[in-house]
């Protein structure tokens, strides 16, 4: 008997015992045996078997109905018809199968870690659910037992040596075959199931429950305990399920560096990599589905620090949901994996967290059944309850339920400001528009790239400023990440040297050694900064954004650099069509149907362009990613059409998407450069020449390398980013700080600092209008000394996390 296991003959996984000639030995669990090792009789039963009833079984049927799909009508549509055609397909599958020495299927040559485990899950599922025209088939489950025992012959062999991805070896094959093998038990029978069970002990052993670290953390660790938990489900393992339980504990507290939830809403994986946007959503879907499936069993779920994970529902992954879809900027080197992947990330989110519902309080259920309708509602580009149609029927039913409910109202779009100093993350909600800032720092990555991806994401940290308007759920959905200019990312400022593919360390360990990255947030404005140094290049800049009602005030400063090249700040680039009016003479740009900006515009330069791509393609078997060209045009308008990637070398298969770009030129090697332009979201044409000719609406307070700061009369805003000690304006900080101040109309007024550098030790503050009490202050408020001017005095802040600390007070 002959297999392949591995890549190639030099890289066969090396079983245990000896090769005959052209002919791998049998591991123990294949020879001939009388005892099942873990029941102790032949058939892999025992009288009273807990696989037969009592718990386990129970935990077989709930595995079913929460992962396979449950609570609709078979007979009803979409339903019927959905699953006719799972089964349909199933039967396909199962008269296409042919085991060989190489493969379980023509086409799908092993090691085949996705394809072969997956399908052979699907037909699974086609046997456990119903409607299927295949359901409770002995002879569609014969072919499914079979399956999983010639891919674990051939492949997934106890003894074996694991080469390539760990993560297929313990995570994704396991978990497959074994869900296949629960879904048709007991049609696997005690022989194969024992040298199953064998095979994942050995690449995906107990003890990597035992350290919380590594490749065990955060996801993955959910993941690691969900294959642990099925294996002692389909052994009937009472002990193995209460350790793989038990071993999710570390994943629920607070962590103050690396993976996991941190307390200001940021989710980390991988330790210097922003994550809801994939890992986190794992994580939460993985939580959900165990939370669901131990509901009322001996392993129920219990450890009070659960509690985090509900919480994070709101706090980490809600921020960053928009109209449905989820921001790219939280999800590392998965954003170029195919058009509208930000909304199917959004989905699952979505799907992750009903489920989590059923699980929580009245009252967090309510908040969320109310949350996932409005972002269902608004989700236009691609409509939430089809897409679930086709992919999870489960999430179609509650959904359904939920949009046909009309007690449960649709919450709108939460306005005002969420601030992640942990993961370097803003984001900021204004009426019709959203907009999310991504950064980096020494805490976290420029951007993340590994397993082939994201290789051309350079510059996601360098200030890249995502925003949506009404009507632009689409914007960074439809190939942008293939066919934008990698080094013309909006709100960035970057020196036009174009970095190697894959520069820097793969996994997001691209971190600059900077430590501003933050600012100072009331819940409704922000000031926000980050001290900049470009990746892999000696480019410096401080830049700063803050965040209003209907604007973004953009202010940079302190730029130069020395890599001999021009250096920009992309003012943006905005994946359209639209027609670009630009009134030079009096400061103002507007894209229509998006938005305005009022900017010195004898400075601007802008670009129409088509730029052509192959699409990123999934690590095994993927295409050169997108190369492009620098700029086309140096001055005024123009319009080019610009290869930004090879074609695919396997399909030939191109995109083409349209673009208009607007950036300011600092020239090549400036030494201390600097910007100032507004980006008004959904503005009119009238509203942005309005904005333009009321030079009084915004004052600079200062625009220097040492601070940046504005006054908003009609706000009572007053915000500055203290790169250093000093004054601007009314303000007086005693060290680099971000102050943030909003005089109410009540006679009152708010003060927020932060330590975005996370070093100091006390903090004065001086702001120079007449007060006359502190009406509400904070425990690290050590001196407060009113009359005709207010002087804060902060006791340690280095240990806050970059956390926004408020007072509030009585004007004089």
């Amino acid at each position: 008997m002959t297999g392949m296991i591995g890549y190639s003959r030099r890289s066969l996984l090396r079983l245990g015992g000896t090769v005959a000639a052209g002919a791998l030995a049998l591991p123990p669990a294949e020879r001939p045996w009388t005892e099942h090792p873990w029941t102790g009789r032949r058939d892999g039963t025992r009288r009273g078997d807990p696989r037969e009833d009592g718990p386990f079984a129970a935990l077989r049927r709930a595995w079913r109905d929460v992962t396979a799909g449950s609570g609709f009508d078979a007979a009803a549509e979409p339903y019927r018809s959905r699953l006719a055609e799972l089964g349909a397909a199933a039967a396909r599958h199962r008269d296409a199968m042919r085991p060989g020495t190489s493969s379980l299927w023509p086409g799908l040559p092993f090691p085949s870690f996705t394809a072969t485990p997956a399908r052979l899950r699907a037909m699974a599922r086609a046997y456990a659910l119903p409607g299927t025209g295949l359901t409770g088939d002995a002879g569609l489950a014969a072919a499914i037992a079979d399956g999983v025992d010639h891919y674990r012959r051939r492949v997934y062999a106890a003894g074996a040596e694991a080469t390539g991805n760990w993560w297929h070896w313990r995570i994704g094959v396991p978990r497959a075959l074994l869900d296949a093998a629960l879904l048709t038990d007991p049609h696997l029978g005690g022989r194969r199931a024992g040298a199953l069970l064998e095979a994942v002990d050995h690449f995906a052993p107990e003890c990597v429950l035992d350290d919380y670290d590594g490749t065990s953390t955060g996801a993955n660790r959910v993941d690691l305990c969900t294959v642990r938990l099925l294996r002692a489900v389909l052994a009937a393992d009472p002990d193995g399920a209460a350790r793989a339980v038990a071993a999710l504990s570390p994943v629920f507290p607070y962590v103050t560096d690396g993976d996991g939830f941190h307390r200001d809403g940021s989710f980390l994986q991988h330790t210097w990599v922003p994550y809801q946007g994939t890992y986190g959503a794992s994580l939460l879907s993985g939580l959900a589905t165990l939370f669901a499936v131990l509901r009322g069993s001996p392993w129920e779920v219990t450890d009070p620090n659960r509690q985090v994970v509900l919480d994070a529902v709101e706090r980490s992954f809600a921020p960053f949901v928009h109209d449905g879809l989820c921001m790219d900027l939280v999800s590392g080197r998965a954003v170029g994996r195919g058009p509208y992947g930000d909304h199917a990330r959004g989905r699952a989110i979505a799907a992750a967290v009903l489920l989590l519902g059923e699980t929580a309080s009245a009252a967090e259920r309510a908040r969320w059944r109310s949350m996932v309708k409005g972002w269902a509602l608004r989700d236009t580009v691609r409509p939430m309850p089809r897409a679930a149609e086709r992919e999870d029927l489960g999430f179609h039913a509650r959904l359904v339920a939920l949009l046909n409910d009309d007690g449960v109202p649709a919450a709108a779009e939460p306005a005002g400001h969420r601030l992640f100093p942990e993961s370097a993350r803003a984001v900021h909600r204004g009426r019709g528009w959203c907009a999310g800032l991504s950064m980096a720092s020494d805490r976290i990555g420029h951007y993340e790239h590994g397993n082939g991806e994201n290789l051309r994401g350079w510059h996601t940290g360098s200030g890249m400023l995502h925003w949506w308007a009404e009507g632009h759920g689409d914007q960074y959905s439809d190939f942008f990440w293939d066919t934008v200019d990698p080094c013309r990312l909006p709100g960035t400022t970057v020196a036009a040297r174009r970095p190697a593919d894959g520069a820097g360390a793969a996994w997001g360990d691209t971190r600059p050694p900077v430590r501003w990255a933050g600012g100072a947030t009331d819940g409704r404005y922000a000031a926000v900064g980050q001290h900049l140094t470009g990746l892999e290049s000696t480019l410096e800049a401080f830049k700063s954004w803050f965040f209003l009602d209907d604007a973004v005030v953009c202010l940079g400063a302190g730029i130069s650099c020395e890599d001999g090249v021009p250096v920009e700040t992309v003012v943006d680039n905005r994946r359209t069509g639209a027609r670009l009016t630009v009134d030079r003479t009096a400061g103002w740009a507007h894209l229509e149907g998006h938005g305005g900006y009022v900017l010195p515009c004898a400075r601007l330069r802008t670009l129409r362009e088509e730029r052509t791509a192959a699409p990123e393609r999934p690590p095994a078997g993927r295409a050169v990613t997108p190369a492009g060209g620098g700029p086309a045009v140096a001055a005024g308008e123009g319009r080019a059409t610009r290869d930004a990637a090879r074609p695919d070398a396997a399909t030939g298969d191109t995109v083409t998407r349209g673009y208009v770009t607007l950036w300011l030129d600092h020239g090549v090697d400036p030494a201390s450069a600097g910007y100032l332009y507004l980006l008004m979201p959904g503005a009119s044409p009238a509203a942005t020449r309005a904005r333009a000719a009321d030079p009084g609406w915004v004052r600079v307070l200062a625009g220097s390398r040492h601070r940046q700061g504005v006054h908003v009369p009609s706000l009572g805003v007053t915000a500055v980013n203290f790169w250093g000690g000093g004054t601007a304006g009314p303000l007086t900080a005693s060290a680099p700080c971000a102050v943030l101040v909003r005089e109410r109309g009540d006679g009152t007024a708010t003060l927020t600092v932060a330590d975005p550098r996370r070093d100091l030790e006390e903090l004065t503050v001086t702001w120079d209008r007449p007060v006359s009490a502190v009406s509400h202050g904070h425990p690290l408020l050590t001196s407060a000394v009113t009359g005709r001017r207010l002087t804060l005095t902060w006791g340690r802040l280095a240990d806050r996390a970059g956390a926004s600390h408020t007072v509030t007070v009585r004007l004089g």
